[in-house]
């Protein structure tokens, strides 16, 4: 009796309850699985694509776009409006391809908060079942 004192409430169940087996840790890691996909809306059995920034710039409009800035800056400016054209053109293919690595980031940074919040799911309620 003075062991079981000394060693509290917890431990003394812990000598007494017995250790989940395989076939109950398995189906808390399903049951605790679907509760973790359902609060994040992440599923690993089935993970989003990552997001590859498009270094397609052609057909976007970006380049036209920004000859016609640059032409027309260049023709207000009394300067030649060919090569302020040219320079326009450049800069709207970089500024095209600089949204298109901002948007595969903003959409990899959301899986990855996904993915952080149905880990934390799962060890929670696996924590809670016991393991």
């Amino acid at each position: 009796m003075k062991l079981l004192s000394r060693l509290g409430v917890s431990a003394c169940l812990a000598l007494v309850a017995p250790a989940p087996s395989f076939a109950d840790t398995a189906k808390d890691q399903a049951d605790c699985s679907a509760i973790a996909t359902r609060q994040s809306g992440y599923n690993p059995a089935a993970p989003p694509p990552v997001a590859q920034a498009s270094t397609q710039v052609t057909g976007s409009g970006a380049r036209a776009r920004g000859a016609a800035a640059g032409a027309v800056i260049g023709g207000v400016s009394g300067g030649d409006a060919g090569s302020a054209a040219v320079a326009g053109a450049v800069a709207g293919g970089v500024a095209q391809r600089s949204r298109n690595r901002r948007s595969a980031r903003s959409a990899n940074e959301a899986v990855s908060a996904q993915q952080s919040a149905y880990n934390q799911a799962m060890a929670s309620c696996m924590a809670g079942r016991g393991h």
